[in-house]
C-alpha cells in the first residue's frame, strides 16, 4: 500500500505514479477475495453457534418460504396464487423528533399511520376469521369484531429474535435513537400502541427487510435461497438447516428440524478490519462516522458510504502538494461538505462514461427487473488505443466519442458539485470517473464475496470452483438502489462470484429484484404466522 505521504510530494512527474498507487490500494486480487470469503464462512459458523457476535446470524423463526401458490390478503397485500400479487401502500414520513424522542411517541405514530391507512382503504378495521381462506376482496363488515387484522412488521434494525412474533431491539442505526426502545420487544412496543389506540390489528410476524426480500422473491419465482440488500445499507438472509443453528440448543425449534431463515447482519462483517482491504480513505470515513469501528463491511460496499469514499479520494488529490492533482487545487461547498458527494452522482458519472461503450451482456447475466445498463461489462481503467494501453489521464489520445463522454462527465461535475467550469478540465473528468469506478468496483467485488459465501455455506458451491450440485438453479432475491440502478454493479458482482466459485455455478444463479420486498415479505410472514396459530 502506498503511503499517504505520496500526496505530499506531488509533481507533474509523479502524478501518474500517485494515481496508480491509489488504484493498487483498491485492487482486489483473486487471493484477497478468497481470503475474505473464507473469513465470511468462518464468521457464519461462529455466529450460528454462539450469540453476541458481530455476524449475528439471527434465527428468524421463519421456517419455510412460499412457492407462489398462496392466496389471501394481509392488510394491503393481495396474494393471487399465481406468483403474482397486488399492493396498496402509503408512505408516512418519520420526523427527526420522532427518531430521537421517546419510543412510545414513535410507535404511537406508527399506530396512527396504520389507522389512517385502514380508514382510507378498508371499510371496517376488523378481520375475518381466516384472512387467507380465499383471495376475495377485503370485506370485514360482517366479520366477528373480536377478530383482528393480522399484520407483519418489517423492521430493518438489529434485533434478537426469539420467535416469529418476538424480538428485542439490539441497537438503532440509520439515524434513529428513540429512547427506551433498546432491549425491548419491538412487536410488543407496536402492539401496545395499537391497543392504546383501540385498533383491531394484531402484529403476528416480525421480519427483517432481507427476510422480506427472500420471501417476496420466493413467492414470485417459486423458490429462493437468499435475500440480499445492496442499497443504502447491506445485509443478507438465507435458508439454513436448523441442525446447523447450534446456538438454539435444545429449543423446540431445533428439535423440529427442517430449515429456518437466518438474518446474517453481514454489514458488521470483520469490524476488526483484519481481512477487509482497508485504505487511508476508509479509515478517514470510519473515524468521522457516527459509529466508528462498527458496520465495517457496510462502509465498504453500501450506497450510504460510496460517495463519501470517493469524496475522500478527490479531496486528497485537490490537497496534494506542492502540485495539486485535481481541480487546480480548488473545491466547492459540496465537495468540502461531509457526505456532500452523493452516490447518485457517481452513478451519473459512470453511466455517462459507460453508455454505449460496451455491448450488452447476455440477458441471463443480468438482474431480472433491474436497469438494463446494469448488465454492461465492467470497465477497465486503461484505455486501448491503436492496439496498446495508455493511462486514463491521457485524454488527448482518446477517441472523439470518449472525449465527448468526458465532456458529459465534466458537465455533471460542474452542475452537481457546483464547481467553477474553469477549474474542471477533461483530465479532471477522467480522474473523477476513475475514482468512482475504483470505489464501485471494489464494492461490487466484495458484494460478490458475500453471495459466494452463502452459496458455500449452504453446500451449493465450493471455494475455488470444481463442485457442481444437481440442483438446476439458485434463486436470489435482491433489492436496493445499487443492484437495481448503479451501472455495471451486477456485472462486477457476478465476475467476483465467478472468480470465487466458478462459472458453472455462477451461471445458474438467478438474480431477481424482490418486488416490494418489505411490504410483501411482511405479509408473507403474517401468512405463516396465522398458519401457526399466532
Amino acid at each position: 500500500m502506498a503511503p499517504t505521504s505520496a500526496l505530499l510530494a506531488s509533481t507533474k512527474d509523479t502524478e501518474t505514479h500517485i494515481l496508480d498507487a491509489i488504484e493498487e490500494q483498491f485492487h482486489l486480487s483473486g487471493d484477497a477475495l478468497h481470503k475474505i470469503t473464507q473469513q465470511f464462512v468462518e464468521d457464519f459458523r461462529v455466529g450460528l453457534g454462539e450469540y453476541n457476535h458481530p455476524m449475528a446470524m439471527i434465527p428468524t423463526y421463519v421456517t419455510g418460504v412460499p412457492n407462489g401458490s398462496e392466496t389471501g390478503r394481509v392488510c394491503e397485500v393481495n396474494l393471487t396464487g399465481d406468483h403474482d400479487f397486488s399492493l396498496r401502500q402509503q408512505k408516512y414520513r418519520v420526523s427527526e423528533a420522532l427518531k430521537t424522542g421517546e419510543a412510545t411517541a414513535l410507535f404511537d405514530y406508527l399506530a396512527d399511520s396504520v389507522d389512517a391507512f385502514l380508514t382510507e382503504n378498508v371499510s371496517s378495521p376488523t378481520a375475518p376469521a381466516d384472512p387467507f381462506a380465499s383471495s376475495s376482496s377485503l370485506d370485514y363488515l360482517d366479520s366477528d369484531s373480536s377478530r383482528a387484522i393480522p399484520l407483519g412488521l418489517t423492521f430493518s434494525f438489529p434485533v434478537e429474535q426469539t420467535a416469529l412474533n418476538e424480538g428485542k431491539i439490539l441497537t438503532w442505526t440509520k439515524g434513529f435513537s428513540a429512547k427506551n426502545a433498546v432491549g425491548h420487544d419491538v412487536v410488543k412496543l407496536l402492539q401496545d400502541a395499537f391497543d392504546r389506540k383501540h385498533l383491531h390489528v394484531r402484529c403476528v410476524a416480525l421480519v427483517n427487510d432481507t427476510v422480506g426480500a427472500l420471501l417476496s422473491r420466493a413467492y414470485s419465482a417459486g423458490d429462493c435461497l437468499l435475500g440480499a440488500i445492496f442499497g443504502t445499507g447491506t445485509n443478507g438472509a438465507y435458508l439454513e438447516k436448523v441442525e446447523n443453528i447450534t446456538k438454539l440448543g435444545d429449543s423446540v425449534a431445533r428439535k423440529l428440524g427442517g430449515s429456518m431463515v437466518v438474518n446474517c447482519e453481514w454489514g458488521a462483517f470483520n469490524n476488526t478490519r483484519t481481512t477487509l482491504p482497508t485504505t487511508p480513505f476508509d479509515n478517514k470515513l470510519d473515524r468521522e462516522s457516527i459509529n466508528p469501528r462498527l458496520q465495517a463491511f457496510e462502509k465498504f460496499i453500501s450506497g450510504m458510504y460510496l460517495g463519501e469514499l470517493t469524496r475522500n479520494i478527490l479531496l486528497s488529490l485537490v490537497d496534494a502538494a506542492p502540485h495539486p492533482l485535481l481541480f487546480n487545487g480548488r473545491a466547492s461547498r459540496e465537495l468540502n461538505q461531509h457526505y456532500g458527494l452523493d452516490t447518485a452522482v457517481m452513478s451519473e458519472v459512470e453511466e455517462a462514461w459507460e453508455n454505449g461503450r460496451a455491448s450488452m451482456s447476455d440477458q441471463d447475466d443480468g438482474v431480472d427487473g433491474a436497469s438494463p445498463l446494469n448488465t454492461l461489462e465492467a470497465p477497465e481503467n486503461k484505455t486501448k488505443i491503436n492496439g496498446s494501453h495508455t493511462h486514463f489521464t491521457a485524454v488527448e489520445e482518446l477517441s472523439p466519442s470518449d472525449q465527448a463522454r468526458l465532456e458529459r462527465i465534466r458537465s455533471i461535475i460542474i452542475q452537481r458539485l457546483s464547481m467553477d467550469a474553469a477549474d474542471v478540465s477533461l483530465r479532471d473528468a477522467a480522474v473523477v470517473r476513475w475514482a468512482a469506478s475504483l470505489v464501485a468496483n471494489r464494492a461490487a467485488a466484495l458484494s460478490g464475496s458475500a453471495v459466494a459465501a452463502i452459496m458455500i455455506q449452504t453446500g451449493n458451491a465450493k471455494l475455488g470452483g470444481g463442485y457442481v450440485p444437481k440442483e438446476g438453479r439458485f434463486v436470489i432475491g435482491v433489492d436496493g438502489s445499487l443492484i437495481e440502478h448503479y451501472p455495471n454493479f451486477n456485472a462486477r458482482l457476478r465476475q467476483s462470484v465467478r472468480t470465487l466459485i466458478g462459472e458453472e455455478i455462477e451461471k445458474r444463479i438467478e438474480l431477481g429484484m424482490a418486488k416490494d420486498g418489505s411490504g410483501v415479505g411482511a405479509a408473507l410472514g403474517a401468512l405463516q404466522a396465522t398458519k401457526h396459530g399466532l
